[in-house]
């Protein structure tokens, strides 16, 4: 198991390590709904095994455990509290999630256990299609070094350099055509 650096005043987060699930690889109904605060846990969770089973073959174990530590629970708490998360629920379990503010993408997670399933890809289509419904005409966001090809490959375009943290900004022009 990966030991990431932990602050002393957050509960500790007992995880294991993502196991393929044989469940999951069958087709499921996905639903999607608004989060909650009471999903604060399971989406802080969701974000942690997400990060650190799936970046890694895009960035070091160090990279990937340095960034899932960047959020809190309390700061999951607190983007509930000021960005519109998006939930993908299959079966009950809660498959992604995925944010929005304005015209930007500010998260876009899928449990490792519903990983290359489609799921990501209908959260993003759900939240380029609210904010299209809003008349904004561009979707933003930071790609990390895992997800970029994810993005490209539905539309978005590189429109800036990289950042200090190695993010990645894209774009996607938001057209009445698109799903």
């Amino acid at each position: 198991m990966v030991m990431a650096w932990r602050d002393p005043t957050e509960p500790t987060l007992e995880l294991e390590q993502p196991q393929p699930n044989v469940e999951a690889m069958s087709p499921v109904k996905i639903t999607h709904r608004l989060a909650t605060l009471g999903d604060a846990n399971r989406l802080f969770e969701l974000r942690w095994r997400s990060i650190i089973a799936l970046a890694v073959g895009a960035m070091s174990t160090a990279n990937a455990n340095s960034w899932a530590a960047r959020l809190t629970r309390a700061g999951m708490q607190q983007k509930l509290r000021e960005l519109e998360v998006w939930v993908a629920e299959a079966g009950g379990a809660i498959a992604g999630w995925g944010a929005i503010r304005g015209d930007r993408l500010e998260g876009l997670y899928t449990d490792p256990r519903f990983a290359n399933r489609g799921i990501g890809t209908e959260l993003l289509r759900l939240l380029e299609a609210l904010t299209r419904e809003r008349g904004l005409s561009v979707m933003h966001a930071q790609a990390s070094a895992n997800a970029l090809h994810f993005y490209l490959r539905r539309g978005y375009e590189l429109c800036g350099p990289q950042t200090p943290d190695g993010a990645q900004p894209i774009a996607k022009r938001l057209h009445s055509s698109d799903p």
